[in-house]
């Protein structure tokens, strides 16, 4: 006799965005699972937005204190418990975590499965010791830390964005390893807390899927409070007497550079969980990344099975994979289907300075439509002169006779914010009118944004 199978109407795998799937589903009365190996509540809670940005935070208010002078206040930070932060940001998440696991095990009606699933046949996975089957079937497995294959990283030991957040005390010096969202974003939290931080980054710009102007901009922002590297590949790693010593060739020359850190972080990109289920066993295609295939339906090659948030690899933010959950979930009960729309996604790097880009850049635009671009500086409007921010800047992409707009891209304070109206107005296939009509309120930094588009030519 082969082994009992458990049938299920629906299968979730991931308790992070699928999570509403679960609830939705029990809610119509379906036979539901749930699988996860953990920690509960997926990437964002436990190793990214959530703790991540408590710690920014911090980092944040440090920053303005250091910078307070040019504004004619000499201030300055005493002592920083970074022991206390790294707690308090510790707690939080443990907190969330357990209000999670007591709504599970209130959850009466769901069979819930901690542990590593993977795919034994169609439609079928094995779960410890246990075979679960299900007619539908959601993949929000995730992604986890990409580890390149640099000479001697096996032998040593290096954070990465998950188990950073279990440092108890402050590194005195830090190597980042990748100059992305990720990297940027670490390098402002340790060299805020007191840390000598030195970023190698491998592209010939940071945050390459940025702007060129808000890539240069950031690195001369970063660079005056850290060392900063692009274009430099890190290829070998060294356990030394006290910290390591990390080896890394510029460009394409055969020049090598030498640098001494107490502690290594791994911030090179992502890698889907896709291959830890073994979805090939269950039929289902992978792209060449090895990230879950889907349609514009978030299918899979597998009818009735689907795949969203970082397991896709299409966006990797958590209101993406919220949008898609909402997409997901319509396709599996509708018979009219609805595409996810990629066209307006927003994002932001909290860094310092802060960046947020929604839509296209310039030289994507460029490509498909007749354009025109703004500019305009926060000291351009009152509240950015009053704030002496002479730096920061936005950046529009409109399409020429319709002003539609294509792309919107700051760089400077409260830059996520500020992006907001025109992420409203573009999910609306808006144009500049949009945004003008509606009256703004002086002296108020979201003046920068209608500046910004009175100022659109024609690019040279």
């Amino acid at each position: 006799m082969g082994k009992r199978i458990e049938q299920y109407d629906v299968i979730v795998i991931g308790s992070g965005s699928g999570a509403s799937i679960v609830e939705a589903y029990l809610y119509q009365g379906a036979k539901v699972a749930q699988v996860d190996r953990g920690p509960l509540g997926g990437t964002c809670l436990n190793v990214g937005c959530i703790p991540s940005k408590m710690l920014i935070f911090v980092a944040d208010r440090a920053m303005e204190i250091q910078e307070a002078k040019k504004l004619g206040v000499d201030a300055q930070v005493k002592s920083i418990d970074f022991r206390a932060i790294m707690q308090r940001m510790r707690s939080t998440v443990d907190e969330t975590r357990s209000h999670i696991r007591e709504a599970i095990q209130q959850t009466e009606a769901l069979d819930f499965y901690e542990e590593e699933g993977r795919f034994v046949s169609d439609y079928t996975l094995q779960v410890g010791t246990k075979r679960i089957r299900g007619q539908k079937i959601f993949i929000a497995c995730g992604a986890r830390p990409f580890i390149p294959p640099i000479k001697g990283i096996d032998e040593v030991e290096y954070l990465t964005n998950e188990s950073v957040f279990q440092l108890r005390q402050r590194p005195e010096s830090l190597l980042i390893v990748g100059g992305g969202y990720i990297g940027a974003e670490f390098a402002h939290f340790f060299a805020a807390m007191g840390s000598r931080v030195i970023l190698v980054g491998r592209n010939t710009r940071l945050v390459p899927d940025e702007e060129p102007e808000i890539s240069e901009l950031l690195k001369e922002k970063m660079a005056r409070r850290m060392d900063v590297r692009t274009n430099a590949e890190v290829v070998e790693v060294k356990k030394k007497e006290k910290g390591y010593l990390v080896i890394a060739e510029e460009g394409d020359s055969n020049h090598r550079e030498k640098f001494v850190a107490e502690k290594i972080m791994i911030a090179a990109g992502r890698k889907s969980n896709a291959d830890l289920l073994k979805i090939e066993d269950g039929g289902i295609e992978t792209d060449e990344q090895g990230y879950v295939k889907v349609n514009d339906y978030l299918e899979t090659n597998k009818e009735n099975i689907w795949a969203f948030g970082d397991a896709n690899g299409k966006f990797m933010f958590t209101h993406v994979a919220n949008k898609e959950v909402a997409v997901a979930w319509h396709n599996s009960i509708h018979e009219h289907k609805i595409k996810m729309d990629y066209g307006a996604v927003p994002h932001a790097v909290y860094s310092h300075p802060q960046i947020a880009s929604v839509g296209l850049t310039e030289g994507r635009a460029r490509k498909e439509f007749d354009i025109m671009v703004g500019k305009a500086k926060y000291s351009d409007v009152a509240k950015g002169e009053a704030m002496m921010e002479t730096k920061g800047f936005a950046k529009a992409i409109v399409e020429k006779g319709s002003q539609k707009l294509l792309g919107f891209h700051i760089i400077g304070p409260y830059a996520p914010i500020l992006i907001q109206e025109v992420i409203q107005a573009m999910a609306h296939e808006g144009t500049t009118g949009w945004i003008s009509r509606g009256m703004h309120i002086h002296p108020a930094m979201s003046e920068l944004i209608l500046a910004t588009l009175s100022n659109l030519r024609e690019p040279h």
